[in-house]
């Protein structure tokens, strides 16, 4: 009997300090979510109100410029030139800090802001916050004109139940994975911040097979972070072949390879020869 009083007992508490964790992991992501909005939001506002009194495009070029250099050697890759833009632009959007939808990270507001039409941004920020959609979510959405869908169909059934078929969960706690906020907590870009074991292990016997494959091979970098304009995404392997002079870039993917992410790739080699 008082074994399986004590079996009892530990699985209450078990379910007790789960529910603490759960909510204070929830509460941790929400703090830094809103701290960095909030930061980039006021970083913008001060650039937007320093450029109004020196219009001209060629000041306000090397104003973004030395800001970048200074900001990225002191506060690390987060203040690219690109990033302080979007901050500006940010702002320029959404010049009442007050409607901001707290729920929101900075990866989604980088996507709403790319919506031309303002009813369609207040839409999507507004959706967004409610259904708890992702970033990713989010990106499939307006790439779809979800929006305009739902505006033009006299029927919205379908169009909802397609949206919510495509759509997956994300667990919250992959938002700490986020590029952006490793930058904004200045935190390394350590691998394990990004792997699962199981992905590590691929990734070791991958890089062991290619470099074994004979002359030729030879590596560069591991989740090499890869900036692009307003995208940002990481490869997982990355080598350079000295004899056919080109790069081998790996990604690892789960699930059957679509269309998608063939042009994808294709993208990130474009990419990669660019910068």
């Amino acid at each position: 009997m008082e074994i399986s009083n004590v079996q009892n007992d530990i699985q209450v508490l078990y379910n007790n300090i789960k529910e603490i964790l759960i909510n204070s992991r929830a509460k941790a992501y929400s703090a830094v979510n809103t701290a960095m909005v909030v930061a980039y939001w006021e970083i913008g506002k001060i650039i937007v109100e320093r450029q109004d009194g020196n219009a001209t495009a060629e000041y306000g070029s090397r104003l973004l410029e030395g800001l970048s250099k200074q900001m990225t050697a002191e506060f690390g890759k987060g203040f690219t030139v690109a990033n302080l833009k979007n901050m500006r632009q940010f702002y320029l959007t959404f010049p009442n800090r007050y409607a901001l939808r707290s729920e929101l990270t900075w990866t989604h507001y980088r996507l709403i802001m790319r919506v031309e039409s303002e009813k369609a941004r207040l839409w999507y920020m507004n959706e967004a916050a409610n259904e708890q959609w992702s970033s990713r979510q989010l990106d499939r959405q307006i790439s779809t004109l979800y929006y305009e869908r739902l505006l033009s169909s006299k029927d919205t059934t379908m169009a909802v139940q397609e949206a919510n078929e495509k759509l997956k969960t994300v667990a919250p706690e992959q938002f700490i994975k986020d590029p952006y906020v490793l930058d904004f907590l200045d935190l390394k870009n350590y691998p394990s911040l990004r792997e699962t074991d199981l992905e590590s292990a691929l990734l070791d016997k991958l890089q062991e097979f290619l470099l074994e494959l004979g002359t030729g091979f030879c590596f560069m970098a591991r989740q090499k972070l890869m900036r692009y304009e307003d995208e940002d995404f990481y490869l997982d392997l990355v080598f350079y072949h000295s004899i056919l002079k080109c790069h081998v870039l790996i990604d690892l993917k789960v699930g059957k390879l679509t269309h998608q992410d063939v042009g994808q790739m294709d993208s990130y080699i474009r990419m990669y020869d660019a910068i």
